[in-house]
């Protein structure tokens, strides 16, 4: 639950505590997008009136990198908010305020629609292999220590391999949190990444650069 009234969220965490859900919640949209890093959710219960990053913008960044559902709850009643949020990839709207049995009818609602269809968590091309849960890479069947940014880095050149990626658009990604992040932490990245992944890291046939706009991951064995 990302919801910035303590009130709030003191009294729907009980609820659903109550309910037979584990409930994790965060102050703000930007303490939420780190939460959900650490602890990925099965649902998420997002606020949009919120200081530091409000639930548009957290939206907008957390869809980048996951399917998880997402309930709007927001005393905004506008259906110019009800409508933007759906389009940016909400799977509901609750207005407040609501009865916790409309709150918790949504909740099984959404989360039965999205039974059944998983994020992939496992990727394995030939000579390298990714799993997303238990944050693994391996390398001709050995175990490489990545970083978190070179661990997120490749997860997200896997799952769409022979896409070809902007360092802009990798940068944000990475969600990365330094106000400093340039393009150029991206290539730095990937250097790093090909350090440790690449039999010939200055003749890389994983990473490969596309001139003058970013990287793609090959699928094919080089």
């Amino acid at each position: 639950m990302v919801e910035d009234n303590a009130g709030v969220r003191d009294l729907l965490k009980e609820y659903l505590t109550e309910q037979g859900y584990r409930v994790i919640c965060s102050n703000n949209g930007r303490e939420g997008l780190y939460t959900a890093r650490h602890h990925p959710p099965d649902l998420i219960l997002l606020d949009i009136m919120m200081p530091e990053m409000d639930g548009l913008e957290f939206l907008k960044a957390f869809r980048k990198t996951s399917d998880t559902p997402i309930i709007f709850l927001t005393a905004k009643v506008m259906e110019l908010d009800k409508v933007l949020g759906l389009e940016l990839g909400a799977d509901d709207y609750i207005t407040k305020p609501f009865s916790m049995a409309e709150l918790l009818a949504r909740i099984r609602a959404v989360m039965r629609r999205t039974e059944g269809t998983p994020s992939r968590q496992v990727f394995e091309f030939p000579g390298l292999s990714l799993d997303r849960e238990a944050r693994v890479v391996k390398v001709s069947g050995k175990t490489v220590d990545l970083t978190r940014s070179e661990f997120d880095l490749l997860s997200v050149f896997l799952e769409s391999p022979s896409r070809v990626f902007k360092r802009t658009e990798l940068l944000d990604r990475l969600q990365e949190e330094d106000a400093l992040a340039s393009e150029r932490t991206i290539d730095v990245h990937v250097r790093n990444l090909r350090s440790k992944i690449e039999e010939d890291p200055s003749q890389p046939r994983h990473i490969v650069t596309v001139f003058g706009v970013g990287y793609r991951f090959n699928p094919e064995e080089g």
